[in-house]
Parts: C-alpha cells; structure tokens; sequence
C-alpha cells in the first residue's frame, strides 16, 4: 500500500474565475501519478458572494446550482463541475475530503428584532449591559432554492450570537437573550469563550439545529459521494455536539470514512486533551507542529533542531496527528499569518513526508504558487521529489539521530515489500554530516541524494553504516544509486 498523502487542494488568494473544479478535474490524473490519495476540497457552499471563499457560508444545500447572493457558481464552479471533480478524482483511485463550515451563518436575507446582551470583546462571559432591542441579520429563507432539498428557515433563535446592530451600526460582540441562551460551556477557553467567532453563531443546543444538521449531512454525502470530511472551527463549536455528530457520522458512513477538525491552537495539551474527550474519533491538524516549523524557520541556525518534534500532536497522538507546513490560514495576508520561510520549506516537508508518523498534507500555495505573492515561489520541483522518495523508499523501521542542534537525520529501514530505504539529513547551520545505519543487507552500495543537494557519493560499510553529508541550510536525501544496464548496441 502507499504511503498516503493528502493535498489542500486551494489557497485563500485563488482568482475568483469559477473554473477551480474544472481545473482539479483535469489534474485529477496528475495528481494520482504523483502519489496524492486525498484531496481536501475548499468549502463548495454558496457564500456572501461569488468572490467569497466559502468561509463565509450562506446556504449548505447551495453547491452551485440556485442564482443567490448575486451569483449561480460558487467561487470555485458550478455544482454540476464539482461533481464531475469529484468523480475525475475517484477514477483516478483518490479519495474526496470536503471542508464543511457549521460554525456560523453569513450573508441573511433579512433582519430581526430581539433582544441581546453586549459581553467585553476579550472576556465574553463578562456581561457589560442590560438587555435591549438590536436589529440583527438573523433570518435566512433562501429564496433563490425556493425549499428545494429541505424547508428550513434560519432565524435568531437558532443563533447564540451576531456582531453587528443594524439599527445603529453599532459593531460589539452581542449575546442573544432569552430563555435556554447562552454561549456554549465546551469550546476554547480564549477571550474566556471562544463560542462566537463572527457572523451568526450557530446554537447547537437547539434541538432543531441539530436535526437540521444531520438531515443536510445526509443529503450532502449522497449528493457529493465524498470520503470524509475536514470540520472548519471546532474549537468554537459546543464540544458536547461534536462528539454526538462525529458518532452520527461514523453510524451512518462507517468507520473508514475519514474526519479530520481544525482546532486552531498552538497549545499541544489543549489539543491532546480534546482529542481524548472526543474518544479518537477524529484526527487533529498539527497546528503545534507547524508553529515549530514556523519558529525554526525564523530563528535559522539558533534553533534547535534537536526539538523541532517537541510539544507536537505527531510526538503526543502520532496515528491523529494530520502533518502540514502551511495552509490557507497561515498564508501571507491573513489574519492568523505565520508563513514558514521558503528556505526552511524543503526541510519542514522532509519532516512530514519521510517520517513514519503522521497525515501529511501539501499545500496548493507551496505546490502551485499563490495569486499575488511573487516572493513566494512555488516549489513543486521539491515537493515531487519529496512525494517520489515517500511513495518509493520511506517504509519500515524509523532510525533517529536527533542529537546535534543542528544537524539531524534519520533512515527507514525498508519492508519486504518495499526494501529500499532512504536516508535524510538536514542543518540549518553550515555544512555537516551524519553516520546512520541503513542496514547491514546494503553493504558494498553506493547511495546518492535523490535531492540533488549534494554531489557526494557515500558507500555504505559492511556495518551497514554510511557518513551522510548535507550542505548549510539544506536537506539530502540518500538511496541506492541504480546501475545503469549498457545496451549492446
């Protein structure tokens, strides 16, 4: 079996052109060549408009099918594209992973009057007024869908919380008053609540929010025949409704359909605490092991490489760790920007592809480029390197050599079924070496760096050892050098 390897298959700066999923649909094949086996898709719902990245989610039951919020597509095509996408990437033996947003509702048809409470912007359970009337953007009706896939209609009730007071323009952070309100108990403990984060906030104590949830998930993987999902904003989701929609889930998909959550936080604790409340039902993006990668990336050859695995979900939950070095939110320009250097890069993706634990997953912006960042070069030719060394030599037992500041390395030994092996070092400081056992059965071989960073040769000894060196602020990864059979003619 290949090593998998999940791709975000978008960045938040794409041209707002409509012709995403017809593009994935014709790299579909080229993805599958490369090694790829997951996508992860960007929200395909309808947004506040035709330029909005699906964060911003307006109708769940609107993949780009009904004329609403001034557009028939979403940013990235029509429903009848996605589809096809999703079908091209099947074909191709790659499964389907979809963003799905539940955190909050934007872009209302109407508004509503209610009462509410203002709370302190940086402590939300410190309640700063008496109740009063707001006129809030709560009601969504949907008339572009005219009730087609599911009745229901959104209104305030079914919201814990808005930003925004149209009667008076007044932007605070608002709690809806009323009977059996208030923010969720099992969220983040940033701001002291981390229930709202913007828009409309879902209340997921609502009994009909609930049921309308599971009925549009339902309906939304017999629509899309996706494989699994990436969950958008679990940290601000009531915690007690994650675990009883990620057993629904697992009820009604079975157990082999994939569920990964984003839980922004660099706090590894927070994060291994919430995967053992939810009972491993669900795998975590690594946020903590990307803020190392970030930090190293900063700090060059004061950092010490010896701790680049420290305090990470992949040392703490290595079979729920989901690996990445950047995403759409750490991309420059964003409000949670914290973009790994270029030249850490190729380091940051040796430490999640050749390494036995983990998901890892490569970014759209450092495989294809990002629409208006030209300092930041794609580096594809790396990355195919990288995927081409996983799928053909990163199998087996896992050796460190953790043990200089900035010098590491590592081997993977090999299976029966995939004997090569590989052997990677890398420094952030000047050029360096490393002796590492491949093991005893290459003796006598010749190894090279598949990177093409270093020009060395090294002959492994009848140990089964080899001294492996790698030029300042780079990475070399070594395999056997093929023979070159000699045509007779």
């Amino acid at each position: 079996m290949r090593n998998g390897i999940l791709m975000q298959y978008f960045e938040y700066a794409m041209v707002n052109d409509g012709q995403h999923w017809n593009n994935l649909k014709s790299d579909a094949p080229h993805l599958s060549e490369l090694g790829i086996t997951a996508v992860w898709l960007p929200p395909c719902f309808k947004g506040t408009s035709s330029s909005d990245t699906g964060y911003g989610v307006y109708d769940l039951y609107d993949l780009g099918e009904f004329d609403q919020k001034g557009t028939v597509r979403t940013k990235y095509g029509t429903k009848d594209e996605l589809i096809e996408a999703i079908k091209a990437l099947h074909e191709n033996g790659i499964q389907v992973y979809a963003d799905i947003v539940l955190n909050h509702k934007a872009g209302s048809d109407e508004t509503q009057t209610f009462k509410v409470i203002e709370v302190e912007i940086n402590d939300r359970n410190k309640v700063i007024s008496e109740p009063y009337d707001v006129k809030g953007w709560t009601k969504f009706t949907f008339p572009g869908r005219n009730n087609k896939y599911s009745d229901f209609k959104w209104s305030f009730e079914h919201f814990t919380g808005i930003d925004y007071n149209n009667a008076n323009g007044k932007t605070a952070v608002y709690k809806i008053f009323g009977d059996n309100k208030d923010w969720a108990k099992n969220v983040d403990k940033d701001f002291g609540n981390f229930d709202y984060l913007m828009f409309a906030d879902i209340d997921f104590n609502h009994p009909d929010v609930k049921n309308e949830i599971y009925k549009w998930f339902r309906w939304f993987v017999n629509e899309t025949k996706i494989d699994g999902v990436r969950i958008d904003a679990i940290k601000h989701i009531n915690q007690d409704f994650i675990r009883e929609f990620l057993k629904f889930i697992k009820n009604e998909q079975g157990e082999e359909f994939y569920i990964v959550g984003e839980y922004w936080q660099s706090n590894h604790e927070v994060l291994d605490d919430y995967l053992d409340r939810e009972e491993h039902l669900l795998d975590l993006f690594d946020v903590s092991l990307h803020f190392n990668f970030y930090r190293a990336s900063k700090e060059s050859n004061s950092f010490d490489m010896r701790t680049i695995f420290d305090n990470s979900l992949v040392k703490t939950h290595p079979q729920l760790a989901v690996t990445f070095v950047d995403n759409h939110d750490s991309q420059p320009m964003q409000a949670l920007e914290s973009f790994v250097e270029d030249w850490f890069k190729p380091l940051a993706y040796a430490l999640i592809l050749l390494r036995k634990d983990g998901y890892p997953t490569i970014f759209h912006g450092d495989y294809y480029g990002i629409a208006n960042v030209e300092e930041h070069k794609p580096m594809r030719d790396v990355i195919d390197n990288l995927i081409r060394m996983r799928r053909e030599s990163a199998y087996g037992e896992q050796q460190d050599y953790f043990d200089h500041g900035n010098t590491i390395g590592w081997t993977r030994l090999g299976t029966e079924e995939h004997p090569k092996g590989c052997a990677v070092v890398m420094t952030n400081g000047s050029d360096g070496e490393k002796e590492m056992s491949v093991g005893m059965n290459h003796f006598g071989e010749i190894w090279i760096d598949r990177v093409g960073n270093n020009p060395v040769e090294v002959v492994i000894d009848e140990q089964g050892k080899g001294i492996f060196p790698v030029s300042g602020g780079s990475i070399s990864c070594y395999t056997k050098k093929e023979e070159v059979v000699k045509s007779d003619f």
